[in-house]
């Protein structure tokens, strides 16, 4: 039963994942639908990931309060209410609430389920974070593929009316295994939300070196499109095509990356990985032809998606005690500074060319680097590696 419970969340993961990220290929479409500039654009993308970490740190709270199997499950009822509201906006403000509610759904869901996992695999966390990621990478895999279809086959609406149908099935199935499981849900041993507080420096480390890379990758995926559009010429089928294969690089990351977790030093792992985000995206700005595109899109993306599971382990692994709290913390704090990139790229891409501001960020992001590796050298990095 452990395993159908681990099973449902890797379904309902995929739910959550594949409503955030099923608005970057519908950029254009909205363009023509509601007749938008970039900037209105971008901050439809910003209110998704924004939405995702405003419930964060209250869920965080939650946790000591009421069972994370009750809250991963009022997630599930949120995205297909979310994903209905989206289906049916006709207007750009109701776009932009349905977008927030998603965010919302999917940042709650988070915040309970990754903890929860934790509970379930305490001896193998980073590689149980790794197939749950995995789980969520292939909604983004799937994700620009199936929204074109469905756009060319019926309309966007059918994208959200879709997610809303398969997020109350697999809700719905997550309540039935939760019910027949022997003991229930792991409620976790977070009592006291305060105590989370105590691990400052772990938290602080860990949305520190997720926010900078986060926050470029945030920027660079949801214009990828446009990007590669206005600024190498391509069609916008195999601009499209380019995203997926960034998204399914994604799936070995994840996989692999979680394992890689478990057995490496992880701060320099991690600072490895920020390293490879912003030479990829330097090396975006530069590469022209098709195959130079499509190997920079293969790295950028595994070097973006390992940092995710890398990260879950750095602070699941420091904070076993109050692991929810903590984590909702971190998730919530790091999702702030995250949710911001697109909203820059898009008000930056309106006034520079994008390949200075896509050069600007990767400059500004080895620097952190290269600041929190001084202080890892120096001895003045919170760790876990010496357990």
């Amino acid at each position: 039963m452990t395993r159908r419970l681990f099973t449902s969340l890797c379904g309902l993961v995929f739910c959550a994942n594949f409503g955030r990220v099923a608005f970057a290929p519908l950029l254009e479409t909205f363009r023509t639908s509601f007749e938008v500039g970039t900037a209105g654009l971008g901050l439809v993308t910003t209110l998704v990931w924004v939405g995702t970490a405003v419930p964060r740190i209250p869920v965080g709270y939650l946790v000591t309060r009421v069972p994370r199997g009750r809250i991963v499950m009022a997630a599930g009822a949120l995205l297909t209410a979310g994903a209905t509201l989206t289906a049916v906006a006709t207007s750009l403000p109701l776009l932009q609430v349905g977008a927030f509610a998603l965010g919302v759904a999917s940042g709650a869901y988070y915040a309970a389920a990754v903890p929860l996992i934790g509970d379930l695999y305490p001896d193998a966390v980073g590689r149980a974070v790794g197939v749950h990621g995995t789980a969520a990478q292939a909604a983004a895999v799937v994700a620009p593929t199936l929204t074109v279809a469905l756009v060319a086959a019926a309309s966007w609406r059918a994208v959200f009316w879709l997610l809303a149908g398969l997020g109350g099935v697999l809700t719905l199935a997550l309540v039935g295994v939760a019910r027949r499981r022997t003991g229930g849900v792991p409620r976790g041993a977070d009592r006291d939300f305060r105590a989370a507080l105590a691990h400052w420096r772990i938290i602080l480390a860990a949305v520190v070196m997720i926010g900078g890379a986060g926050f470029v990758w945030q920027g660079v995926f949801n214009f990828y499109v446009t990007y590669l559009v206005a600024s190498k010429g391509l069609a916008a089928g195999r601009a499209g095509t380019l995203l997926t294969v960034a998204f399914a690089a994604g799936l070995p990351a994840f996989w692999v990356g979680g394992r890689l977790a478990d057995r490496l030093p992880r701060v320099p792992y991690i600072l490895g990985l920020g390293a490879g985000v912003a030479a990829g995206v330097a090396a975006l700005t530069v590469a022209e032809s098709l195959p130079a595109l499509v190997a920079v899109s293969v790295a950028l993306g595994l070097a973006a998606h390992s940092l995710f599971p890398a990260l879950d382990a750095y602070v699941l692994g420091a904070v076993p005690d109050n692991r929810g709290s903590a984590y909702a913390v971190y998730g919530g704090l790091a999702l702030l500074v995250q949710a911001t990139g697109s909203g820059a790229v898009g008000v930056l891409g309106e006034r520079f060319a994008f390949d200075a501001v896509f050069l600007g960020f990767a400059t500004g992001l080895l620097a952190l680097v290269g600041m929190l590796a001084g202080l890892y050298l120096g001895g003045r990095f919170p760790t876990t590696d010496a357990a």
